[in-house]
């Protein structure tokens, strides 16, 4: 027995195969767009951290400011 394609089948299979090779692209579009993304927050993130050092050291300034306008009071 000979198999043989028609039209209808040839077609599908076309328009099948276009559709995933246009989700793969949409797909890889995304992708690349989160990576971008990523890249952006890594210096949000370092610039985050450096402001959280800094608000520890002037709370501790802070602090020590209290502490020896206490001690003059006091």
């Amino acid at each position: 027995m000979t198999e043989i394609f028609t039209g209808g089948v040839i077609v599908t299979i076309v328009l099948q195969s276009a559709a995933a090779l246009m989700w793969f692209g949409r797909a890889g579009a995304r992708l690349d767009t989160l990576e971008a993304r990523l890249q952006q927050q890594a210096g949000v993130v370092e610039r985050l951290a450096r402001l959280e050092e800094q608000a520890l050291a002037t709370r501790a300034a802070l602090s020590r400011i209290e502490a020896k306008l206490d001690q003059e009071r006091g």
